[in-house]
C-alpha cells in the first residue's frame, strides 16, 4: 500500500525521492538517493537491500533499465517486489512482480518515475509523474511534493497512509533535503507544512557544511 516517485532536475542535476504507505517509517525503507550516480525505489514486500545494490549497480555504470534488470535477476523473491530505476541522465525504468497486489501501475515522464500498489485508483502513478513534469523550473523537492500530493489527490492508496517522506541530494554527499512524517493521520499534508518550513533554509544549512565562517544563525 505505497505510492511513491523518483526524480531528476534536469537544470541542477539534483535527485530525489517522494513517497507515502500505511506503515510507519516510509523513509527508511523505500528509497536510496546518490548525488550524480541516481535514485532507486523498492515497494510492496519491500526490501530495502535493494536500495544500495541498485545505487551501486547505477554508480557501476548501469542504465537504469539495466539496473532494474539486474536487481531483479539476482533477487530470488522478485516476484514480491515493485523497483524503480533513474540514472543521472534522467532515464527511468520499473518492474512488477508477478505477488505485487492490485492497484498497481508505474508512469514515465521527463526525469521521473512512479509507482504504486493497493491502490485505489490505476490513475495514481499517471498524476504524479504529470504533476512532476508539469513545473521543471521549480525546485526538485517541490517538484516532488507536488507529485506526491497528486496522487492523493487522485486517490492515493487502498487505504489510510500513516508515513510520508521526502528526500533530496545535490552535489554533496549529504542530503539537501531529508524530511519523514510518521504516525500521522494527514502525513502528506504536514510533510507540505515542513517544506514550507524547511525550503528557505536548504542553502543555510549546506553554507554551514561548506563555508562555516560565513554561516548564519538559523
Amino acid at each position: 500500500m505505497t505510492f511513491s516517485l523518483i526524480g531528476r532536475c534536469a537544470r541542477t542535476g539534483q535527485l530525489g525521492a517522494a513517497g507515502a504507505t500505511s506503515s510507519l517509517a516510509v523513509g527508511a525503507r523505500i528509497h536510496a538517493v546518490a548525488p550524480d550516480v541516481g535514485a532507486v525505489l523498492t515497494q510492496h514486500r519491500t526490501d530495502p537491500r535493494l536500495g544500495p545494490r541498485g545505487i551501486a549497480l547505477l554508480r557501476s555504470g548501469c542504465t537504469a533499465e539495466e539496473t532494474v534488470a539486474a536487481l531483479v535477476a539476482s533477487t530470488p523473491d522478485h516476484k514480491w517486489r515493485q523497483l524503480a530505476a533513474i540514472d543521472a541522465t534522467g532515464r527511468t525504468a520499473h518492474f512488477h512482480g508477478a505477488r505485487v497486489k492490485p492497484e498497481s501501475g508505474a508512469a514515465h515522464a521527463k526525469d521521473v518515475v512512479a509507482i504504486g500498489n493497493i491502490l485505489s485508483s490505476a490513475v495514481v502513478p499517471q498524476a504524479m509523474a504529470e504533476s512532476f513534469a508539469a513545473c521543471p523550473e521549480l525546485p526538485l523537492a517541490e517538484r516532488l511534493l507536488r507529485g506526491l500530493e497528486a496522487g492523493e489527490a487522485a486517490g492515493g492508496e487502498h487505504g489510510d497512509v500513516r508515513s510520508a517522506s521526502l528526500l533530496v541530494f545535490g552535489a554533496h554527499e549529504f542530503a539537501l533535503v531529508d524530511l519523514r512524517v510518521d504516525g500521522d493521520v494527514a502525513p502528506i499534508a504536514k510533510l507540505r507544512a515542513l517544506w514550507d518550513e524547511y525550503a528557505p533554509l536548504v542553502d543555510a544549512y549546506v553554507v554551514r557544511v561548506t563555508d562555516p565562517d560565513n554561516a548564519i544563525a538559523l
